[in-house]
């Protein structure tokens, strides 16, 4: 779908690469400028999964050099990726003001947690610290524990690489009409925050309360998981009453009074302990298999490597092994566009490649003997 589209990411964590990697997925072509010479490290490594489909060319950018190398790629280049604290692309001679100078057209991506401008631009963060003071942490977890979410799943990659990812390709779009180019500042915070407005439309039908547990999503009996007797976890949410029937159907508690008032908040602790002793009396998956193909809204939890044995994944393919790694296909999918797994490159594979496309020579000079 973006066929034609060159971008280049400048190496960095989390929420930029991840972005990158979408926009491959899509079809672009993406440069990353790998550290020349930096070590590999858990963070860094040699190959990367999210680095599929990318090609990778390894800089100095310290060194005058290369940095004019990285000024050309950018230059020819329709988009950027940089996720350095505010202030370091500057540094480095490679910031919006230079580069849209030189390539008017560019959209400048900018992934950051505090935004480019904030009280806290200025100081470290991670995933957890951005979700916490937007907001977005608020609802996580059953009423009574500590607030738990998926790791990055909330902050750096919603919040965070899904904006930059939308931003990006807005100003393309806007680009494409006017000619000029745009800076998106795509901040964690930022994108957190708004992830909740699905929630707090609840407002308006007094389905959210700021107390913990009492809000319709966060502290009903038929929102939640469940432990089951082998260790394994069921989830539940039947929100709508016709698909709340179907579970009382299934669990034989139609004719239970207590059951019937689905939205009674007062009843919703008892109920919750109801149905955990219900719950933990048979296994995870015999549980599965009695709500499979109904519309009680009831799943197992499962790992990634069990989901990539259900039927679910069977059918559509979503999880996968490539290049020995196992990792989920590209999404969405398109009617008029097949997605083709492109390899994960090392580090710097494509160096030679690139900088020949620049017209740089990169065969070392040659040699000759002479005789004094």
């Amino acid at each position: 779908m973006l066929d034609g589209l060159r971008i280049i990411e400048i190496e960095g964590l989390g929420p930029g690469p991840f972005a990158a990697m979408l926009l491959a997925d899509l079809g672009a072509d993406v440069i990353t400028i790998h550290r020349a010479g930096g070590p590999v490290t858990p963070a860094t490594p040699d190959r990367s999964l999210l680095d599929r489909g990318k090609r990778s060319v390894e800089l100095n950018l310290k060194e005058q050099g290369d940095l004019e190398i990285a000024r050309r790629l950018i230059a020819s280049s329709d988009a950027l990726i940089e996720g350095f604290r505010p202030g370091v692309m500057e540094k480095l001679g490679l910031g919006p003001e230079m580069c849209l100078a030189e390539n008017p057209k560019l959209v400048y991506g900018r992934m950051t947690g505090w935004g480019q401008d904030s009280p806290n631009s200025e100081t470290a963060g991670h995933d957890l610290n951005y979700i916490a003071l937007s907001g977005a942490l608020w609802y996580a977890s059953a009423p009574g524990s500590v607030p738990q979410t998926p790791a990055t799943l909330v902050g750096d990659i919603g919040g965070g690489a899904m904006y930059l990812v939308t931003g990006i390709l807005a100003a393309l779009l806007n680009a494409q009409q006017t000619g000029r180019g745009t800076v998106v500042d795509a901040a964690i915070y930022d994108g957190s925050a708004h992830l909740m407005n699905l929630l707090m439309s609840l407002c308006q039908v007094g389905g959210l309360s700021e107390t913990r547990g009492n809000s319709l999503l966060d502290g009903p009996h038929w929102s939640r998981c469940y432990t089951c007797s082998d260790g394994k976890h069921i989830s539940v949410q039947c929100l709508e009453p016709k698909f709340y029937a179907e579970f009382l159907k299934l669990l034989d508690l139609s004719g239970d009074p207590k059951f019937q008032n689905q939205f009674d908040a007062a009843l919703w602790p008892e109920l919750t302990e109801r149905l955990a002793e219900l719950f933990s009396t048979k296994s995870r998956d015999q549980w599965a298999k009695l709500f499979a193909g109904t519309d009680a809204c009831v799943a197992p939890v499962l790992s990634p490597q069990e989901a990539r044995h259900h039927e679910m994944n069977r059918a559509r393919g979503t999880w996968q092994t490539l290049d020995g790694a196992l990792q989920a296909a590209a999404a969405p999918r398109f009617s008029t566009h097949k997605w083709q797994p492109r390899p994960i490159p090392t580090r710097g594979e494509h160096t030679n490649e690139i900088l020949a496309d620049l017209g740089i020579d990169t065969k070392p000079p040659t040699r000759t003997n002479k005789s004094v």
